[in-house]
């Protein structure tokens, strides 16, 4: 067994899907229901859905009345929710391994939205829901607890990283960490016998001992992992599923997404929202000009400050001038988003939306970060309720969801500014 002590290009995977004539296209569920005090009441479904940069998830979730929960419906034929075994009617209990039949309908469209091009869900047939709300059961508990990797950021100090890995003499990608007591990863949420599964958002899977060891050192003075537990890699390995970042728990990453609530003063809020470059490259809207004594500066706004949502709904694909009517929908009051450049960087480092891990709690200080409703226009999942006329009345936030593509020609454009 080879340890390394005092350290102080992302593969594809294939996942394989079978074919059950009673289940339909599965990945494969196992039994997680407890006792059903003798009901015929079905088991809880997961589903990796991953979708091109072209394609969307092929379904569609409503909110109906008289009918509870997260509903699964308009699942394109041919698409990828029905290839991989989504059925109409399905209830949605888990987001990447949140639960969220609870959550407000718009905060559950949202984190689908955020996952990106991936996204595992766990749903329940809707007879086995309907049968179990009915019996006033806790649907959490028909779902394993605690399946979500943790994605930790270690600064070095004097003693190195705090922690040493270990592998099986001769194999590739398969490191178990060792971690200090009160070291730098364990402050940062590393918990001992962890499986390491991606370094600085790349995959370890083709590391050998020698890479990951040159990997670390080359890291400098910070490092970020995604580890999963024994258990947790077990859950995801017997059901033939990939542990990636987007499912992690991020509550212990120092890296957060602020809400700054303001209400306007005689002066105004007292900054510049100025569009520019992202360090992606992609365009977005910028908080400047942060004038000292006014609601904005009251709120919490720093200089340089990235918007990502006004009053609960995503900015994401919109531009300057839509942007500035969403801050004036409100006469005297605006709720903003925000992201300062260090967190901001840190995500667009490993790839990842910072709105995908809106529900995390600090686990220091017991907070919340802000919840976030949906935007209008979400790429292949669209936000239907069903008015008081019935359900040939809805409301749709995101129409034409299974060709919907997202967001405008992002051309050279002159940059935009306007103040508050």
């Amino acid at each position: 067994m080879k340890q390394t002590k005092g350290l102080e290009g992302d593969k594809k995977s294939i996942i394989k899907f079978e074919f059950n004539p009673k289940d339909g296209i599965d990945n494969p569920a196992l039994s997680l229901a407890e006792d059903t005090d003798g009901e015929d009441m079905g088991e809880p479904r997961f589903y990796l859905l991953n979708k091109g940069s072209a394609e969307t998830f092929g379904f569609c979730l409503h909110e109906e009345l008289g009918c509870q929960g997260h509903i699964i419906r308009q699942v394109e034929l041919g698409g990828l929710a029905q290839r991989r075994g989504l059925q109409d009617g399905d209830r949605l209990l888990q987001v990447n391994g949140q639960f969220v039949d609870h959550m407000d309908h718009r905060r559950v469209v949202q984190k689908i939205k955020a996952s990106g091009n991936q996204v595992l869900l766990a749903v329940l047939d809707s007879k086995s829901y309907e049968a179990a709300k009915a019996l006033g059961k806790d649907l959490s508990q028909m779902l394993p607890a605690d399946i979500r990797p943790r994605l930790c950021h270690i600064m070095q100090d004097k003693s190195g990283f705090g922690f040493s890995v270990s592998c099986p003499e001769g194999t590739k990608g398969i490191f178990q960490l060792s971690v200090q007591q009160d070291g730098p990863a364990d402050r940062a949420g590393v918990l001992p016998g962890s499986w390491l599964l991606e370094l600085n958002g790349n995959s370890v899977r083709s590391y050998s001992h020698t890479q990951l060891t040159r990997k670390l050192k080359q890291s400098g003075s910070k490092v970020t992992l995604l580890v999963a537990s024994s258990a947790v890699e077990e859950f995801y390995r017997l059901r033939g599923l990939r542990v990636i970042a987007a499912l992690a728990d991020t509550s212990w990453l120092p890296f957060k997404v602020r809400e700054l609530h303001m209400v306007k003063g005689p002066a105004g809020y007292g900054f510049l929202l100025k569009e520019d470059d992202c360090s992606s490259g992609a365009i977005g809207q910028f908080l400047w000009d942060v004038d000292a004594g006014l609601p904005a500066e009251q709120a919490g706004m720093r200089e340089g400050d990235r918007l990502l949502a006004v009053n609960g709904e995503s900015i994401e694909g919109l531009d300057h001038q839509q942007t500035v009517l969403r801050i004036r929908a409100r006469d005297d009051q605006v709720t903003l988003l925000v992201i300062d450049p260090a967190s901001d960087e840190f995500y667009q480092s490993i790839g990842l939306s910072p709105l995908l891990f809106l529900e995390d709690s600090d686990p220091a200080s017991g907070s919340r970060t802000p919840s976030l409703p949906s935007p209008s226009g979400s790429p292949g999942l669209c936000h239907v309720e069903v008015g008081l006329k019935g359900p040939g009345s809805w409301l749709v936030a995101a129409a034409n969801s299974i060709g919907f593509t997202q967001g405008p020609c992002q051309e050279e454009q002159k940059r935009l500014h306007q103040a508050f």
